[in-house]
């Protein structure tokens, strides 16, 4: 995977971490300490949950290795659409009330929330035969500073610029999963 794949994969599985992000920090203006430490929580699943994805795909790789790039594509598809049809939406309110009930507990819970569809790339990166080591960290990393930057600009751009972003970070996982139909199809030359 090229360097530039890296970080559009990066920043696709980032996406719906700061749209949450901005969600919650528009809703209520975290403390700059408090921002850090959601988007730590944020980042350290972020870049677990590939790897858990990876490793399936791995135990699986020789029974599907003649489609694995089907199954690649596929799963980026899948999870990049549903990244834009949430884009499209009506923003949530978010309950102050409520996320102080949750605590610590909701923040884990919406960290796992927004990582599921990394454990779904994780699984596509296992039939390319990628170094998953540096794709989570580029993932944890990315997502770790946009969820501090959302929490922190939430309040100043509204919930509404994360669904945009959501969008967006959609769009570049369906492209990255054709790259890679195309690329063991041979249509790329």
């Amino acid at each position: 995977m090229t360097p530039l794949a890296i970080v559009a994969l990066s920043l696709s599985m980032s996406t719906d971490a700061f749209a949450a992000a901005v969600g919650r920090g528009a809703a209520h203006r975290p403390a700059l300490a408090q921002a850090v430490r959601q988007g730590l929580v944020f980042g350290v699943i972020e870049a677990i949950t590939p790897i858990l994805g990876w490793m399936l795909g791995l135990a699986t790789a020789n029974f599907v290795q003649a489609i694995d790039h089907w199954i690649a594509f596929g799963l980026l598809g899948a999870v990049g659409a549903r990244m834009v049809w949430e884009a499209f939406q009506p923003v949530e309110a978010f309950d102050p009330a409520a996320a102080a009930r949750r605590g610590v507990v909701g923040l884990i819970a919406t960290a796992i929330g927004t990582s599921i569809d990394a454990a779904a790339v994780g699984v596509s990166l296992a039939f390319i035969g990628v170094d998953i080591w540096v794709i989570a960290l580029s993932i944890g990393f990315t997502t770790f500073v946009l969820t501090t930057l959302g929490m922190t600009i939430g309040s100043a751009v509204g919930a509404r610029f994360g669904k945009i972003a959501e969008g967006i970070g959609g769009v570049l996982l369906i492209g990255i999963g054709l790259t890679i139909l195309a690329e063991h199809m041979g249509w790329l030359g």
